[in-house]
């Protein structure tokens, strides 16, 4: 990589205990889609939650072509410290050697881990939903098949949590941080409706100085308490502030804390404990030159996901602290999902074409409007 370059992450996904999850000498093929290109790829790989060290037998990256495949020629060795194989600390994380490998934007890549070792649930997988099929092997060694053979398929993402291109120094880095509503639950499976993958769409349509999009959205995550993994507080600097060439970040977070999915009295929070969650975060980056955007919460009146979620006082709550966040000046800028989504005739919950029918999750057309109101000005 040259000197007017640096590591910019192109693909992320957030760290989380992944429940029920076994693994035995079986082969990942993993298949993120990537914002930004660039001509040097590495790959990171997480052990957060692992309760003893997590061996990697082998490992490789190349251009998706479809299903388990990949694109002839474009198939590369992974080395970790110039060694094929590497044991990851428990709650460590692993950077791979860089590769040479042109991937343009918007490019699926296939990356292959093999996990030689017994991984039982008790084992600690860490993992996030991915809302796209990925594929597991049989039993063995496949990562150098240009067609993996398929054991069975999943939707999660498992220990890959990061894809970093060589990209030119002014390139930019947005970091999207928030929960299901970030993480595109409910949305069409493979159709990357994420608001996150429709900014990078914009942003790669738009042209001129590349800016990567690093969509670090957590189902079930709050600002204030953990479940499901961090809280948002716990969670930031790991996945914001150490983020390769972060410049910006982009914060929805509160909709968890307002439901209490936990149904624990003492995580029922008001708008002052809500306002200064999130006041903390937005110095915690601001304080490393990041550049911080709130988002005001989106409506979830009467849920079916969550029947008894939704009521007047936590209504009025969400109300406060999107009041607050429009007016306070803690964010450099705001983005008014809330806006967006409402139903003028009943705000307290989506227009319906806007609601995948459970009146928390946005549908298909609601996440593009939620991608489509952030202003791409905020990135110069």
């Amino acid at each position: 990589m040259s000197d007017n370059q640096h590591w910019v992450g192109t693909w992320t996904a957030a760290p989380a205990p992944a429940e029920g999850a076994a693994f035995a000498n079986h082969t990942l093929r993993m298949t993120p889609r990537l914002s930004i290109g660039g001509g040097a790829v590495r790959v990171r790989v997480s052990n957060a939650y692992g309760v003893r060290p997590l061996a990697i037998g082998a490992a490789r990256v190349g251009l998706r072509a479809s299903g388990p495949a990949v694109v002839p020629g474009s198939d590369r060795q992974l080395t970790f410290g110039g060694e094929k194989g590497a044991v990851i600390a428990a709650g460590a994380v692993l950077v791979s050697d860089p590769v040479a490998l042109d991937v343009p934007a918007l490019a699926d890549l296939a990356v292959s881990l093999h996990l030689p070792q017994e991984l039982p649930a008790s084992f600690g997988i860490t993992g996030r939903y991915a809302r796209q099929t990925n594929y597991i092997s049989p039993p063995g060694d496949f990562t150098a098949e240009a067609t993996m053979p398929v054991g069975r398929i999943t939707d999660d993402w498992y220990f890959l949590c990061g894809v970093d291109v060589g990209a030119p120094k002014e390139t930019l880095g947005v970091v999207a941080v928030g929960d299901s509503l970030t993480d595109a639950n409910i949305s069409t499976h493979d159709g990357h409706h994420s608001w996150p993958s429709q900014l990078a769409r914009r942003l790669v349509a738009r042209g001129g100085r590349p800016i990567a999009v690093m969509n670090q959205g957590l189902g079930g995550n709050r600002i204030l308490h953990d479940v499901r993994g961090d809280s948002g507080l716990k969670r930031f600097d790991r996945d914001v502030i150490a983020q390769p060439g972060v410049t910006h970040a982009i914060i929805m977070l509160g909709t968890n804390d307002l439901r209490n999915r936990s149904a624990k009295p003492e995580e029922e929070v008001n708008a002052a404990q809500m306002i200064a969650g999130l006041k903390q975060i937005a110095l915690r980056g601001q304080t490393k030159g990041i550049k911080m955007i709130g988002c005001t919460l989106t409506p979830f009146g009467h849920e079916t996901f969550l029947p008894g979620a939704w009521n007047k006082r936590r209504e009025a709550v969400r109300l406060a602290v999107n009041d607050w966040m429009r007016a306070s000046g803690a964010f450099d800028a705001v983005v008014d999902f809330d806006q967006a989504l409402r139903d003028p005739e009943n705000p307290v919950n989506m227009i319906p074409k806007f609601d995948c029918g459970d009146r928390l999750h946005p549908s298909d057309l609601g996440y593009r409007a939620m991608g489509d109101a952030i202003d791409l000005a905020l990135f110069g």
